[in-house]
């Protein structure tokens, strides 16, 4: 899939998740669409990312996170409004075995 990720109600999700496979090779990937847990316009606004991949290693998180950014920048442009990037080393995420739980949105829930 190209370009733009267009209005059917996963296209932003797969768009994401079939990039990030492609250009890092993940060992494991999760896209996960969070947009329910907030406010606001648009059902695909807001992702959880779990990323592990050597294409990582002996990068520092900001250097991980500008790499993801730079491919999603498009998107970033049409309406996606966040991603919560958890970024780790094959080695990392042996260690870890999971990423932390999102956060509650700050600015409120269209469910509370």
């Amino acid at each position: 899939m190209s370009g733009s990720a267009g209005s059917s109600a996963n296209s932003r999700q797969a768009w994401l998740q079939e990039t990030l496979q492609q250009a890092f090779a993940p060992s494991h990937l999760e896209v996960l669409n969070e947009s329910h847990n907030h406010s606001g316009p648009g059902g695909e606004t807001h992702y959880k990312v779990v990323l592990v991949t050597a294409a990582f290693d002996g990068l520092r998180s900001v250097a991980r996170h500008q790499r993801v950014y730079a491919l999603v920048q498009p998107e970033m442009q049409r309406g996606l409004h966040a991603l919560a990037l958890h970024t780790y080393t094959p080695e990392e995420w042996a260690a870890s075995g999971a990423a932390p739980e999102s956060p509650a949105c700050r600015g409120g829930s269209k469910h509370g």
